[in-house]
């Protein structure tokens, strides 16, 4: 639910800083700081009107909040107004040796941090570090003030070092080994990573720890674009960030696009370009802006995530940025180096990176940032995504899979005309909208590829993703607010700025949204009718909280592309199989997503690797033929690194446990992959592989021919049927657990089958013991057949075509659970 009380001390603490900085003549970041008091106003007034059958109540007056907005508004544009006819104010930039102050400051600060929670040496060793930078600041200075200053840092760190030395430390800590670096390597089993956000998801995931062929997988799901990128483990917490000189990424500089590169003049830090650098000075949506970079997705989806996060006061994009400080907060780091924790190919991600940003001749950033000057976390988190990505020429993405790397939100694609499509306008309206309000899901919105006179008569952008920020039903109009990443150009349509017909008195009051005053102010935030969006727009792309469900689990496995045939329109056999098993006690949802990992830029630009799950109600069983058994949904393979199916179980399913098959499949397997498949549901679930009862060692295979007289057709053909090959299967084993798995391949061309005859067995009433049976109806080129729990002894195989006189080569596969002989008979 939204916190109004929140919202209201962001207005007030906002609307002060405001008035603080105007006074003082600070005049763009008093703009700033204006617009984010109304947009907080803004918020509290819609929650008021919406939640007023809740009876919640607001301090300040309706008829208050909506002066105090006009008024904020007012002045922030009257300011802008004023700046445009001055010069442009200089900034004051600290020199180096307020520079060798402030890390001095911060590894003290540092090193007090690792000594409350008990990591003593570490602490020891950057109460050292502070010393000598204070020392070494020293020498080179003739400021005595800063001279002071230096001296109270090093006294503080030597005081509680030798303290340290004589109480906490051993002794001969200063000898032990060091251990290999934590970016090179996965431990074994007795960590895991992180794989759900704990802090912000309320879901159970108990699943065991990962096998060592999924720490396998993950880590072979770390090397992206040539880099390692480790899975996050609690022990990164710890990472240091406190350094004598500013950190620099040891992988060097990212790759500029083209564009960048036209401007570029250098490599900046920020206390280079900026006064008083700040990680975060106000978490706004309206102050992120697009630049140079083809990552608009990725810009909206920073967008939503911010709405988010101050609407329900849940930190889902600030909480993955480090260093933080004790309220969980990330902070700006003098000594230039940030972890970025990303969910990428399976589970959370660490990233490194240093501070530097490209800049041009004017010192004005070449990347996505903020509309106030002094403000890193945007620039950083992009600079991050973008190091992950191969660098700054980002061949493009969306925001389903930004989001998803963001958030580790569950990723769903709304198209909204596909030919097929079953998509309801007016249903998928009310369920966003009811999801949206209640914190739910993220939403961003893409353009189709438009025509340069499309996009100057609409006012949208080609192919460029928005960011969804606000919906709303007043009467019959359902309208919706979208940000551009630019944050200029807007739509020209119904309910645009410049439209004067269907604004009317009562729709500015209930949207607090008077066009006539914001027609000359070109920020890129809109406000559009869902029937015109659904017209000029092509998807939505939906991000649900896991906290939605109540339980979890995941599988990490590979798939070789040496396993099975290139294509698997005949033999699902050989695909990675998975047996679902929910115990629903009442109506429940079911979400399955298959994540591929994606560890090379060409996927992202072209990627030819197709994906899709079926999910088939069939006990659990093995499926081999993808037709036999009409899979619960149609399932369209996709390029995309997510692919989403969803469940809602039946009333019957209640009655006791449901099992599902759930089918991985390719439309054409030519490279390995490896890839996650994780289970949401607001049931108890098992996730387990299904089960493999063949022993590889017992595997035997024959190639055979219909020939002549051998080509003798099924048993329509009672005259020659008896001249097909013949082969015999032997179980020397007096068990009656025995499994069978016979498998016939010919050219597709062929429509084939095989009988089974039990001739001898060693022991009596084993439970799958029979006389005959057969690998039912006949198919094109592929037919198999399982036997399970038959007792050992002899049988006889006798493949056929269809048709008689079919001449043609054959493979006959067995694979059996126990010792085994094939042998040809005729």
């Amino acid at each position: 639910m939204v916190d109004i009380e929140k919202l209201e001390n962001d207005a007030r603490k906002h609307a002060s800083k405001a008035v603080d900085l105007d006074s003082k003549g600070k005049s763009e970041d008093a703009v700033f700081f204006y617009v984010e008091a109304a947009q907080a106003l803004i918020s509290v007034r819609e929650q008021l009107i919406s939640d007023r059958q809740q009876s919640r109540t607001s301090s300040i007056g309706l008829n208050e909040i909506v002066r105090l907005i006009h008024d904020y508004i007012k002045r922030a544009e009257g300011i802008k107004e004023n700046l445009k006819s001055k010069p442009a104010a200089s900034i004051h930039l600290k020199n180096t040796s307020e520079k060798g102050v402030e890390r001095a400051r911060y590894l003290l600060s540092q090193a007090l941090d690792q000594d409350e929670q008990k990591h003593y040496e570490a602490a020891f060793k950057l109460y050292q570090e502070a010393i000598t930078l204070c020392l070494n600041e020293k020498k080179t200075i003739n400021n005595a003030k800063q001279k002071e200053q230096l001296e109270k840092i090093a006294y503080q760190a030597l005081e509680r070092a030798e303290e340290l030395k004589k109480t906490e430390l051993n002794p001969a800590s200063h000898i032990r080994l060091p251990s290999p670096p934590r970016d090179e390597v996965i431990q074994q089993e007795e960590q895991q990573p992180l794989d759900i956000d704990e802090k912000n998801m309320n879901i159970s995931d108990k699943r065991a720890k990962l096998s060592p062929h999924e720490l396998d997988v993950l880590r072979r799901g770390s090397k992206i674009n040539g880099r390692d990128y480790v899975p996050f483990f609690d022990i990164d917490l710890r990472e240091r960030f406190a350094f004598q000189t500013p950190f620099v990424d040891p992988h060097g500089p990212l790759k500029l696009a083209p564009k960048q590169q036209s401007h570029f003049q250098r490599w900046a830090r920020p206390d280079e370009i900026m006064s008083e650098p700040k990680m975060i000075m106000a978490l706004s949506y309206f102050s992120i802006k697009q630049d140079l970079i083809s990552d608009c997705s990725f810009v909206a989806s920073l967008a939503v995530s911010v709405q988010y996060e101050k609407k329900f006061n849940k930190r889902i994009i600030t909480s993955i940025i480090y260093p933080q400080n004790k309220q969980g907060e990330p902070v700006y780091n003098p000594c230039g180096k940030y972890m970025i924790r990303f969910h990428l190919n399976g589970v959370w991600r660490k990233v490194i990176i240093d501070d530097t940003l490209p800049i041009d001749h004017s010192n004005r950033l070449l990347c996505s940032s903020t509309t106030n000057k002094n403000e890193i976390w945007v620039s950083l988190l992009e600079k991050a995504y973008m190091k992950v990505m191969g660098g700054y020429d980002f061949p493009g993405s969306n925001s389903t899979v930004d989001l998803h790397a963001l958030t580790g939100w569950i990723p769903e694609l709304v198209s909204l005309h596909q030919p097929d499509s079953t998509f309801d306008k007016d249903k998928e309206f009310d369920r966003m909208f009811e999801r949206f309000h209640a914190g739910h899901v993220l939403i961003t919105v893409a353009t189709p590829n438009l025509s340069k006179e499309e996009e100057d008569r609409s006012g949208l952008v080609s192919s460029h993703a928005y960011a969804l920020l606000d919906m709303r039903k007043i009467g019959a109009h359902k309208l919706i607010m979208l940000k551009n990443p630019w944050s200029h150009l807007e739509w020209k349509g119904n309910f645009s700025d410049f439209d004067t017909r269907n604004w009317t008195p009562e729709l500015v009051k209930a949207l607090n949204y008077d066009p006539k005053l914001q027609v000359d102010v070109d920020n890129g935030v809109f406000w559009i009718d869902y029937n015109s969006l659904c017209h000029h727009f092509e998807n939505f792309y939906l991000n649900w909280s896991p906290s939605l469900f109540s339980h979890t689990s995941c599988i990490h496995n590979s798939w070789p592309a040496r396993q099975g045939p290139v294509k698997d329109l005949y033999n699902l056999g050989d695909n990675p199989q998975y047996v679902l098993r929910a115990q629903p006690k009442i109506k429940s949802t079911i979400w399955i997503l298959l994540t591929r990992h994606i560890t090379e830029r060409q996927d992202f630009a072209v990627n030819r690797v197709f994906i899709t799950l079926f999910v088939y109600k069939n006990g659990g069983n093995k499926v081999y033929y993808p037709n036999e058994i009409k899979p619960l949904q149609d399932s369209v393979k996709t390029n995309s690194a997510h692919y989403l199916v969803k469940l809602v179980t039946d009333d019957e399913d209640s009655n006791g446990p449901t099992f599902y098959t759930l089918v991985v499949s390719q439309y054409e397997k030519n490279i390995d992959i490896y890839y996650s498949l994780r289970v949401y549901a607001t049931c108890q679930f098992s996730l387990t592989p299904v089960p493999e009862y063949y022993n590889p060692r017992y595997q035997q295979e024959i190639t055979g021919e219909w020939k002549g007289k051998t080509a003798g057709g099924c048993q329509n053909n009672t005259a020659t049927y008896k001249n097909n090959p013949v082969y015999q299967l032997v179980l020397n084993n007096r068990e009656g657990n025995n499994h069978i798995k016979i498998e016939l391949r010919a050219p597709k061309q062929f429509q084939v089958g095989f009988e089974v005859t039990c001739t001898e067995t060693n022991v009596s009433n084993a439970p799958g013991e029979f006389q005959k049976t057969e690998s039912g109806s006949y198919r094109s080129g592929f037919c198999v057949l399982t036997l399970d729990n038959i007792p050992g002894g002899t049988y006889t195989i006798r493949p056929a075509t269809f048709d008689p006189n079919r001449e043609s080569p054959f493979f006959l596969n067995v694979a059996s659970s126990h010792q085994c002989a094939l042998t040809k008979l005729q």
